[in-house]
């Protein structure tokens, strides 16, 4: 039985173990360790996010969430992680590139008149999996060496402001494009984070680098980059194919193009990522030949065929019908072909009324009312 006593007891035991331990050294063999499961970069950061708080406060006044009720439903969580988890004074953030295949093939698939585009980020494995199982491992490396501690893992899960966590870190900073970038190695990589009670040192932040560029703004195939730093979901091709839940405003559609499942135009054209390299970690390679599909195959894909495919994929979350419907657009924007319109035809009668509705409209892209 624990008594008042024991556990007196027990707290003294565990502060006097943290008094006894070199955080310094820690540190360095965080960052071995996460280097040697296959993060290219990792940081430590304070909780302070007041700043990043304002904005999101303003963006999400502003009502550029669209959908994404989840990114306030959690009051002032999101922005102190000692609220989140208590107890937590540092925040461990890592960073592993994806970019499964040169940048110019990439871009050449964009509006591509039979081939379709799925954000680069999604056709490997499951980047969540990936990511939390090495925190975790991370974790237990820091437990085996210095004894229990508290933690918890995040990879874009739970209301975490992971880019400005990641900033504060030093691993990049937010560009005007809302994505993270890194000097050394553009912004083609994942984020995930450890939140921890250990009072280990903490990292310079970085500091911006995208000067008077408007690359991203200018290319932006929806404009929903509304001013530099600024991104209004509600014209994003990522939320518009992946967030929002039914129809696809008809305002939005011709500048879809091919982009079945997320976009990344802002990244492909931006000048930081001359310097990033195509990843070595195999889970991240394109799985299924998605990396250049034909989008009528894609369309005819039954809903087992669908979840035979897309097992372990980040592109699950969208569901059947949403896959459907996002690519009734696309088809409706690619070249006109008897196959492609017997494609289409053939769901008139077997789908939902969500794709039925997009299958119409991509049919009338090609003079058939």
């Amino acid at each position: 039985m624990v008594t008042r006593d024991n556990a007196d007891k027990m707290s003294n035991d565990k502060k006097n173990a943290r008094q006894q331990i070199n955080y310094d050294e820690l540190k360095n063999d965080i960052l071995r360790w996460s280097s040697e499961l296959g993060f290219q970069q990792t940081g430590i950061s304070d909780i302070d996010l007041s700043e990043a708080d304002a904005r999101l406060n303003a963006w999400l006044q502003a009502e550029y969430h669209g959908q994404m009720h989840y990114m306030h439903k959690h009051g002032s969580k999101r922005s102190h992680p000692e609220e989140l988890v208590p107890g937590t004074l540092r925040v461990i953030s890592v960073r592993m590139d994806y970019l499964p295949e040169n940048q110019e093939r990439a871009k050449s698939k964009l509006d591509h008149r039979s081939q379709a585009y799925i954000s680069r980020y999604a056709l490997g494995r499951d980047y969540h999996k990936v990511l939390r199982g090495r925190l975790r491992a991370l974790a237990r490396q820091i437990g085996e060496r210095i004894g229990e501690f508290g933690y918890r893992v995040f990879v874009d899960s739970a209301p975490v402001l992971e880019k400005p966590l990641a900033e504060k870190a030093g691993l990049g900073w937010i560009g005007k494009h809302s994505n993270v970038i890194n000097k050394q190695a553009g912004s083609w990589f994942f984020l995930g984070e450890l939140y921890t009670d250990l009072p280990l040192p903490v990292d310079t932040p970085a500091t911006g680098h995208c000067g008077s560029c408007r690359a991203c703004i200018d290319v932006c195939p929806t404009k929903a980059i509304v001013a530099p730093y600024q991104v209004d979901a509600r014209r994003c091709i990522s939320y518009l194919t992946i967030e929002l839940d039914g129809e696809i405003p008809e305002e939005f559609r011709k500048d879809i193009g091919n982009r079945i499942y997320g976009c990344d135009d802002c990244q492909l054209f931006c000048p930081w990522n001359k310097f990033a390299e195509p990843t070595a970690e195999g889970d991240f390679a394109p799985r299924h030949e998605l990396d250049a599909a034909d989008l009528v195959d894609l369309f005819n894909w039954s809903e087992e065929t669908w979840l035979e495919k897309t097992e372990g994929s980040a592109i699950r979350r969208i569901g059947y019908e949403r896959w459907l419907r996002n690519i009734a657009v696309a088809l409706g924007n690619a070249e006109t072909s008897p196959r492609l319109i017997s494609a289409l035809q053939n769901r008139l009668n077997s789908c939902t009324h969500l794709v039925r509705d997009h299958v119409t409209w991509s049919l009338a892209q090609h003079g058939i009312e």
